[in-house]
């Protein structure tokens, strides 16, 4: 099989299925796993120990496909207006619409069913993030984007407002040249974050998913301490503000793709939610009947009426932060995933000062 005849129909039947971002790499080993087994090692992943589990698995793409030759990288916006009306939950932006991972999945199933055409013995697996693959490094590796100092991949063309998805296969693709950018000497995210989970350590930008608000609304059992409590402000579900200011994620002339509102329709599938006060008295059929399907399932419903608590006492409309809703491992949580924001943060080293050019330029 002719490796050209191959990319060329992988990109193809990318572009086809909506997928804004498209790149190959080569199936190498992972490079960052001493930064994230140093991550790991200060507690930095919080109660999410199924990392420590997958450790592993993580060092080698061979060891999810074996034969792995080469990895499909894509990118899917998300990216939409939003809008928040006091009282009701504050949702992150990719959680709006229907569970990305089954629409990354399919999407990248039947890539994989048109590439098998051309050669019936080739081998391939799926990844989105529930799958034990450092995909953000992959992601650099194929050219998407660039590792920023909130630690999400950003495409200098189009911002960060993507998720990423690997088609691992036993094909031999054509590889891109790997991404390169930087955030220069910005720091938008890091002072814009309310709980200072953005943190400079061991020559590298990270997280500290333990005070991120992504974390504490999603991975999170139990209490939330009072001080951390408070900055999560009206969230309920995830985060976006280390986003939202990023500069490459503010539209201008010269850059009109950044920040374009997605075409996805089930991204754009939104359901009704229940106000927060409705929410703190939710029992399991009234969470059953609004949270599958939906990204927000993974916090449970212990999880749930946890944060609409919180955001009700932040607003002053209720008791002590929220902690009177006492959670616990929950039944309703499914598949263990790394958590939007605040799990793989494999981190990214400083870039150079370019002259006090602000990043997003």
């Amino acid at each position: 099989m002719n490796p050209g005849d191959a990319t060329e129909l992988a990109r193809a039947r990318a572009a086809e299925e909506g997928f804004e971002l498209v790149g190959i790499c080569q199936a190498a080993p992972t490079e960052t796993m001493p930064a994230y087994e140093s991550w790991l090692a200060k507690g930095y992943h919080g109660q999410m120990s199924y990392l420590l589990r997958h450790t592993a698995l993580k060092k080698d793409p061979a060891n999810l496909l074996p034969g792995v030759r080469s990895i499909l990288m894509v990118g899917l916006n998300y990216a939409q207006p939003t809008g928040h009306q006091p009282g009701m939950p504050r949702i992150a932006t990719y959680a709006l619409g229907r569970d990305y991972h089954g629409v990354i999945r399919r999407k990248l199933r039947r890539i994989a069913r048109a590439l098998a055409c051309l050669d019936p013995d080739a081998q391939f697996r799926v990844c989105v993030d529930s799958a034990p693959l450092l995909e953000r490094e992959f992601a650099v590796r194929a050219g998407l984007g660039w590792i920023g100092k909130n630690t999400m991949v950003i495409n200098s063309r189009r911002g960060s407002w993507f998720l990423l998805g690997a088609l691992l296969t036993t094909q031999e693709l054509t590889p891109d040249l790997p991404a390169t950018g930087g955030c220069g000497t910005c720091r938008s995210c890091i002072d814009a974050c309310p709980t200072g989970c953005i943190i400079y350590e061991d020559g590298r930008w990270q997280i500290d998913a333990r005070s991120c608000i992504s974390y504490l609304t999603i991975e999170h059992r139990g209490p939330v301490d009072p001080e951390l409590s408070r900055k999560i402000g009206d969230w309920t579900f995830g985060c976006d503000v280390c986003q939202s200011v990023c500069p490459f994620n503010e539209p201008r002339g010269s850059q009109p793709l950044r920040a374009k509102p997605t075409t996805e329709p089930e991204f754009l599938d939104h359901r009704p939610l229940p106000s927060l006060s409705q929410s703190v008295e939710l029992d399991a059929d009234d969470w059953d009947s609004f949270s599958p399907g939906s990204p927000i399932r993974r916090t449970g419903i212990e999880g749930w009426r946890r944060n609409a608590a919180i955001n009700l006492a932040n607003a002053g409309d209720g008791g002590d932060g929220g902690l009177q809703v006492v959670g616990s491992e929950d039944p309703l949580a499914t598949d263990q995933i790394d958590a939007g924001r605040a799990s793989t943060q494999i981190g990214t080293k400083p870039t150079k000062d370019r002259g006090h050019k602000p990043a997003g330029s």
